[in-house]
């Protein structure tokens, strides 16, 4: 069998774990190397920026590359039949992930509140999808069961969560 870009198995487990271990690395850096006070705004608005930047950001990349330019290998992960559809789901990918990285240096509260709203529909939907396809077929396809349904939920719920943790410091500034 040949080798592609994407190791299907391999590749659809470790990237969303490692994008948000990569996140949370970075914010925990980029906390330590602040000059003081380091408080609780500090601390949420870097955890903003990076989850924005990495899963959500460097993921949707991530998945439009897959789903435009490798869309077989993208298809067997979730344990479908490839689809025209994938081209539209990889040029929502790219969409979400360009906003995730405005959003990762952009820090308006409101750009960053729009992409946690945008991401909670997309991934959130997707997330819902898996579950479908969990328990009515049985699909523990890596790209369906794996950690990637874990993300779907935790990435949107946490740059929601930060969003209205940030709403006061946000208006304060």
């Amino acid at each position: 069998m040949q080798r592609t870009l994407i190791e299907v198995p391999h590749m659809v487990f470790w990237v969303p774990i490692i994008s948000w271990l990569a996140a949370l690395a970075f914010a925990a850096v980029s906390v330590a190397r602040a000059p003081g006070p380091r408080g609780f705004a500090l601390i949420t608005d870097r955890l903003l920026r990076y989850i924005n930047l990495i899963p959500l950001g460097l993921m949707g990349l991530w998945g439009a590359l897959g789903h435009i330019v490798f869309p077989a290998e993208s298809a067997q992960a979730i344990g479908w039949a490839t689809s025209p559809f994938q081209t539209e789901v990889g040029a929502a990918n790219l969409g979400i992930g360009l906003v995730g990285v405005i959003a990762a240096f952009y820090s308006s509260w409101g750009f960053r509140l729009a992409a946690a709203v945008m991401a909670a529909g997309f991934l959130g939907g997707a997330a819902a999808v898996h579950v479908v396809e969990i328990a009515s077929t049985g699909n523990l396809a890596p790209g369906n069961a794996g950690p990637i349904l874990y993300t779907d939920v935790l990435t949107p719920l946490s740059l929601l969560i930060l969003s209205a943790l940030t709403f006061r410091s946000a208006r304060a500034r």
